[in-house]
Parts: C-alpha cells; structure tokens; sequence
C-alpha cells in the first residue's frame, strides 16, 4: 500500500509522469474502440420531427462518421449499412461543446433544459455545416467529445479521461510496486560514493600470460 506521503516524493511522481503518455493512448484507443460501436442520440428540438432519435458511428478504419434517423431509442448497434448519411473525418473542422453549439442558441432552446448544456456538443464541417448532438448522458459525452478530440489531433480533457488517467496510472505504479512492499521510498536517490583512494583492487590482465 503506497502512503500519502510515498505517493507525493519525487521518484514516485517521476514515474507517475513516464507512466501518462503509455495511459493516455490506452485511453485513447478505449474512446475510439466507443465511438466505433456508436450512440444512439436524442434528437434536438429544432430537428425534431417524426423521428425523434438518430445513431452515429465511427467506421473500424476511424475515417468515416456513419448516421442516420433510427424509429426507437437503440442500445445495439447498428450496422453501417442501415445509416443513411456519413461525414467523412477528414473534413471535420472543428469540434464545439456547450453554449457555443447551433443548437443551444436556437430560440427557446436553453429554457426548454439548461442541463442540455452539459451535454450538447457539435461539429463543424465545411464552410457552415454543423452536426449537432446531445448525449444521453455525461459519461458519453466524455466519450464522444473525447473521441472526437482523438481524431482530431487534439488533447482529450474531458472529466472522465482525467478520472480514468489517475485511476489506471495509480493502478499500474502498484502493480509495479508490488516487490517493493513495506520497503520506504526514499525522497531522492542515495548519494553516489567518493572515488576509492586506490584501484589496486582491479584486476591487472597486463601480468595475464597468454594462457590464463
């Protein structure tokens, strides 16, 4: 068991910081393996119509964006081949969340749920084109907002990676730590000793005649 003050000495935290980057592409590909099976989506009031929900759906090669209108709320996924529409990521612009999305600023929009800001994040693609989502639920918008970011380039700060990243790279020090259990941790490494006065301790291989 790592104490409170262990986990807060140097060589803990440097090993904390070497183990980040290998965690956060763990994380990564969790948020697009998520992305690839899809999320079926409530649809906003603006686009509300008959149907009231849409699916999307990152392709395996994390290249295409497939969606499409669905009758009922689903939690399988749905082939590719039953959506209608795809985007492909190349042509992604921008990834928006919050008050600045299409979709919150429409008239009436905030007064009908202001919980739909937490939730609401969108797309910009060519000139002026928006695909505009709600999440059902906190934790996919961090998957999908995460995701999104991923394959944008950009770096993933949504609360649950921030949560995941402490989680696993705290898991992954005790693992390593195992063989140094009830053993202190000291703050900094111990001194590198003086030079000896002498080297007559050295073996000499110029009195080694060619047959030793």
């Amino acid at each position: 068991m790592i104490s409170q003050d262990e986990s807060k000495s140097r060589p803990m935290m440097e090993l904390r910081e070497r183990l980040q980057p290998e965690v956060a592409e763990l994380i990564r590909q969790q948020r697009l393996s998520r992305l690839c099976e899809g999320t079926c989506f409530r649809k906003s009031a603006a686009r509300r119509r008959q149907d009231k929900f849409w699916y999307c759906r990152l392709s395996p090669n994390h290249k295409v964006l497939h969606y499409g209108d669905v009758e009922e709320f689903s939690q399988g996924q749905i082939p590719h081949d039953s959506l209608q529409e795809k985007l492909t990521v190349a042509d992604i612009k921008a990834l928006i969340t919050g008050k600045d999305c299409p979709h919150m600023k429409e008239k009436g929009a905030l007064r009908q749920n202001k919980d739909m800001l937490d939730l609401a994040f969108s797309i910009l693609y060519e000139s002026d084109e928006y695909l505009n989502f709600i999440a059902p639920d906190k934790h996919e918008y961090c998957i999908w907002t995460d995701g999104l970011n991923a394959l944008l380039g950009k770096e993933m700060t949504s609360e649950l990676t921030k949560s995941d990243m402490d989680t696993l790279v705290t898991m992954e020090i005790k693992l390593r730590l195992l063989d140094l259990e009830n053993i202190q941790i000291p703050e900094a490494p111990p001194p590198i000793p003086k030079e000896p006065s002498n080297y007559d301790f050295v073996y000499d291989y110029t009195h080694c005649n060619l047959n030793c």
